[in-house]
């Protein structure tokens, strides 16, 4: 998306996510733990971090706004515009400046000997198997650790790329349903913000 901007908060993002909030707490009343991992998508990301004893992170995020009544972390406006839609839809995003992108981007399987610096600032090699994202610089994101910080969105970020990792198990229209949840964020905030590119690829 370009002609983006990312204020540290705003006021028609912070009513929205209020009403996901209290839509996923009325959504899993009555849910336990156990029962919303029986939930399709929940199901086919924990299928892939289980291949390395790993909890799949939104779930527990999740977790704490349906039973704890914890509210989404308070972060920057195109962050949180991503997070809103993670947790509706329980998809994987990672967010970049898009300015900061080296084009070509891939989409690749990690062979397990890659490095790259993580959001946090340290150096991390991924795990053999793990879907990752790569720019002509290095990689960008992976499912495991997520997105990394070179490439980070900053307050003055005014373009930006979102990309979303789905394992088996979830479906193509889920995919575009996201993103575009993800662009009705963007959009609360920046009226005047483009679509350049909004596709689902496949590794085949």
């Amino acid at each position: 998306m370009r002609s983006v901007v990312n204020p540290e908060g705003h006021a028609a993002l912070d009513k929205r996510k209020e009403e996901l909030e209290n839509q996923l707490r009325s959504r899993f009343s009555g849910y336990d733990r156990a029962t919303l991992k029986t939930l399709p998508t929940l199901q086919a990301y924990d299928a892939y971090y289980k291949r390395y004893k790993k909890t799949y992170h939104v779930q527990l995020q999740l977790e704490s706004v349906v039973f704890k009544g914890k509210s989404l972390p308070r972060v920057a406006a195109l962050v949180e515009a991503m997070f809103m839609a993670e947790l509706k839809n329980l998809l994987l995003t990672a967010g970049h400046d898009l300015e900061a992108v080296q084009r070509p981007v891939r989409l690749d399987v990690a062979e397990g000997n890659e490095r790259y610096i993580r959001l946090n600032g340290e150096e991390q090699e991924l795990k053999p198997g793990d879907m990752m994202i790569a720019d002509a610089q290095g990689i960008i994101s992976c499912v495991l650790y997520g997105p990394d910080h070179r490439t980070r969105i900053t307050p003055e970020t005014r373009q930006v790329l979102f990309t979303v990792y789905a394992p088996p198990g979830v479906g193509e229209q889920a995919m575009y349903d996201h993103l575009r949840d993800i662009q009705a964020n963007v959009l609360l905030v920046a009226p005047q913000a483009e679509v350049e590119l909004l596709e689902v690829y496949g590794t085949e």
